[in-house]
Order: C-alpha cells, then sequence, then structure tokens
C-alpha cells in the first residue's frame, strides 16, 4: 500500500468519515480555511490513481468512496512507524511513549486492561 500525503490523508478521513462524497461535500467538512475545489479535485483524482478511491457517475458529476479502510491504513502506518523508527519492535515504541509523555501507571493498567479484552 502507498504512502499518502498529509493533504491525501487529510481528503481520505473526511470519506472515511462521511463514506460517499462529492468533492463540494469533502470542502465543505474540511477546516478554514478550505481549499479551492479544484485542489481538493485534483487531490482526489490522485488518491483515485493511487487506487484509495473510486467513484460512482451521479448526473454529470462523481460521488467518491474509499477503497482502502481507514484501519488498513491505519495499521499498515504504524507498522511502518515501528519499522523505521524503533527497530520493529513495538515495545521499543510503547516504552518511549510511555517515558515521552510521562504516563502514570493507572493509564497504563488501563491500556493493558483494554489490550486484555481483546485476547
Amino acid at each position: 500500500m502507498k504512502q499518502l500525503t498529509k493533504a491525501e490523508e487529510d481528503i481520505m478521513q473526511v470519506l472515511w468519515q462521511l463514506k460517499k462524497a462529492n468533492v463540494k461535500a469533502i470542502i465543505d467538512v474540511l477546516p478554514e480555511p478550505k481549499p479551492a475545489y479544484n485542489t481538493v479535485s485534483t487531490i482526489v483524482r490522485i488518491l483515485e490513481s493511487k487506487g484509495f478511491v473510486d467513484y460512482e457517475k451521479k448526473g454529470k458529476g462523481h460521488i467518491y468512496f474509499p477503497l482502502v479502510q481507514q484501519q488498513d491504513y491505519s495499521n499498515q502506518s504504524l507498522n511502518k512507524l515501528v519499522d523505521n523508527y524503533f527497530q520493529g519492535s513495538f515495545k521499543s515504541m510503547v516504552s518511549f511513549f510511555v517515558k515521552k509523555n510521562d504516563i502514570n501507571l493507572n493509564e497504563l493498567e488501563s491500556v493493558l486492561k483494554e489490550i486484555n479484552k481483546k485476547e
């Protein structure tokens, strides 16, 4: 799976939220200052060429929808982060975040409980 730019990821976040949308609806959800219509349209077409979105024709326009699930992209991005910055070790990544973010014992126990629920 290809990596997305920040702008592409912003558009994907909106499409994951809306499920289906035309360019105008995407722009409506984006924060101020709103990008130009042509800018968003171009980014959506790039996402289409990368295989992240597809469209269905509606009248003279297009309704875009994601082909890649948010969870799949998040998982791939997290794995890339772990590989690139923590030598593939999730333990090293968690240790780093615990130390850098001053996570207390109660928060860590809460995280462990959530992990154990998933098993």
